[in-house]
C-alpha cells in the first residue's frame, strides 16, 4: 500500500471509530510505529485529525491541524511560558521543530528578537503579523511535516551564530541521553546545539523515558532544561551535578534547580 493510500485509509476509520491508536494501525497496516506516527503528523499538519499521546482522535472542522492535542499539551504551554521568559530582547534564537517550540514563538512573536527556525509551523502561526524578525531555514520539504531538513539546511545552519537554540526531544533515557525518533532530525538539532551559544532542553515528565532510537546529545551537554514536576528525577539530579541548569516550569518565577 502506498503512503497517500495508507493516510486515506486512516482518515476513513478515524471518521467511522472517532480515534485510533498507534498499535492498533501499526498492526492493521503491517508498518513500524514510526511510521504511523508520521502519517498521523502529516495528516494533522493537513488538518485531517488531532494526535494525542498514542494515537489520533478525530478534529473538530474550526480547529487547527497544527494545534497539540497531546496528553502533556499543557505542559507543554508551560514549559513554553517560562523558556520565552529565560530570552532576551535582542537574541538570535533557534527553534527546531515540535508543538513546545511552536509555543515558545509564540510568546516571543512581539519582542524585539530573531527566530531562525526550520518549523513551518512557526511561519503559519505567525504569518506576517509580528514584531519578532523571522528567519526561515531552507532544505527539503517533507522527511518531517511541518519541517524542512537536509544538506541544506545543515549547510546554512553553519552560516548562523544564535546566542540561544531551543531543543525539543521524543524522550531522555535514564542514562541521560536525550533521544529523537529520526536520524536526520537529530543531525539537526545537533546542529543547533553547535551554532548557538546557550543551549536550552525543552522537555515535560512524559519525555522521561519517551521513545526514539536516535541521540540527539546528552542530558550534560545542554546549559538548561525546562521541564514539568514529575520527570526524571534521578536523571535531572546527575545532570545538575554536571553543571546543567532545571527550570521547573510549574514552580513559581524564579524557582531554579541548580
Amino acid at each position: 500500500m502506498l503512503t497517500h493510500q495508507r493516510e486515506a485509509a486512516i482518515v476513513e476509520r478515524i471518521r467511522a471509530a472517532g480515534s485510533v491508536t498507534v498499535d492498533e494501525l501499526s498492526g492493521l497496516f503491517d508498518v513500524s510505529g514510526t511510521t504511523i506516527r508520521r502519517d498521523l503528523e502529516r495528516l494533522e499538519l493537513a488538518g485531517s485529525l488531532r494526535r494525542v499521546h498514542g494515537g489520533a482522535t478525530a478534529i473538530a472542522a474550526a480547529s487547527h491541524g497544527f494545534e497539540d492535542g497531546d496528553a502533556d499539551a499543557a505542559e507543554k504551554r508551560l514549559v513554553a511560558a517560562a523558556t520565552a521568559a529565560l530570552v532576551e530582547d535582542g537574541d538570535v534564537v533557534l527553534l527546531d521543530i515540535g508543538h513546545t517550540t511552536l509555543s515558545v514563538a509564540r510568546h516571543l512573536r512581539d519582542r524585539p528578537v530573531t527566530i531562525v527556525t526550520n518549523n513551518l509551523w512557526i511561519l503559519r502561526a505567525l504569518g506576517d503579523e509580528h514584531l519578532c524578525t523571522l528567519i526561515l531555514l531552507g532544505g527539503a520539504v517533507g522527511s518531517k511535516p511541518g519541517t524542512v531538513s537536509g544538506p541544506l539546511t545543515e549547510q546554512m545552519l553553519a552560516l548562523i551564530h544564535a546566542d540561544v537554540a531551543v531543543i525539543s526531544s521524543s524522550g531522555v533515557r535514564p542514562d541521560g541521553s536525550v533521544v529523537t525518533d529520526l536520524n536526520q532530525e537529530a543531525t539537526i538539532k545537533h546542529r543547533m546545539c553547535r551554532a548557538a551559544d546557550r543551549t536550552v532542553l525543552v522537555t515535560t515528565s512524559l519525555k522521561f523515558p519517551g521513545e526514539g532510537a536516535f541521540q540527539i546529545a546528552s542530558l550534560q551537554d545542554f546549559d538548561v532544561v525546562v521541564t514539568t514536576p514529575g520527570s526524571g528525577t534521578a536523571t535531572l539530579e546527575a545532570a545538575l551535578g554536571e553543571g546543567t541548569r532545571v527550570v521547573f516550569a510549574a514552580s513559581p518565577p524564579g524557582r531554579l534547580g541548580g
